[in-house]
């Protein structure tokens, strides 16, 4: 029986990623890659040569099967996504499952995850917190949002730089525009930004400039009597 590892790669500088993941990667039989062109360029980087299998949101439900034989047949694998832990907000979640209800073991290494350095540089409470990921784009948005307003442990939010301002404002819109957040965006790049103030200050700030890269909100809870 083999072994699935769930290796956590780089969320922007290259430097970030264990040495024990760079050995296991040389050393597994294959990869599940989520975009193979953009973890064959990491590999090419820490000169890794072990090939590669896509493996994503759109075709992991046809590939799971193929992987848990091979596992079951003595290989090792490894996955990763194109940044930061699989299967936080990325593929990975079903061929774990898979894996442990096959009784397979599963190794998932610790590293770069985005929202970490986010909830740490945001100077909110981080004792307790919730990790919201992407909110729904359009159906079921306005009910997630309206069942957070009583929330009281800090909240986490991945959003795309498009669509941060309008995030913002519809935070402000229910949870309150003096509801104290801030917004991590480029983390561990070269022109990394943490803005911190209120939903109201943080969404006029944005709306004035141009934003790239990816985003993490994160929202103070609800401490009101």
């Amino acid at each position: 029986m083999g072994k699935l590892f769930v290796i956590p790669t780089p969320i922007g500088n290259l430097e970030d990623i264990t040495l024990r993941a760079i050995r296991i990667l040389k050393e597994v039989d294959f990869i599940l890659a989520e975009d193979t062109r953009t973890t064959g360029f990491l590999l090419k980087h820490l000169e890794v040569s072990t090939r590669m299998m896509s493996h994503h949101k759109f075709n992991e439900h046809a590939t799971v099967e193929k992987v848990v034989q091979r596992l079951e047949a003595g290989e090792n694998a490894a996955l990763v996504s194109d940044a930061g832990t699989p299967a936080i907000s990325d593929p990975g979640y079903l061929v774990v499952r898979k894996c442990l209800d096959s009784e397979i073991e599963v190794e998932c290494l610790p590293g770069a995850t985005a929202f970490v350095p986010a909830l740490v540089n945001s100077g909110l409470p981080n004792e307790r917190f919730c990790f919201e990921g992407f909110l729904p784009q359009k159906k079921g948005r306005k009910t997630k949002l309206e069942s957070l307003v009583t929330e009281t442990r800090t909240m986490i939010f991945y959003e795309s730089p498009y669509r941060l301002v309008k995030t913002l404002t519809q935070l402000g819109e229910q949870l309150g525009e003096d509801r104290r957040a801030s917004v991590s965006r480029e983390i561990s790049k070269l022109h990394e930004e943490n803005k911190q103030g209120t939903l109201q200050e943080l969404a006029q700030y944005f709306a004035a400039k141009t934003v790239k890269g990816e985003i993490v909100i994160v929202v103070e809870g609800n401490h009101k009597k």
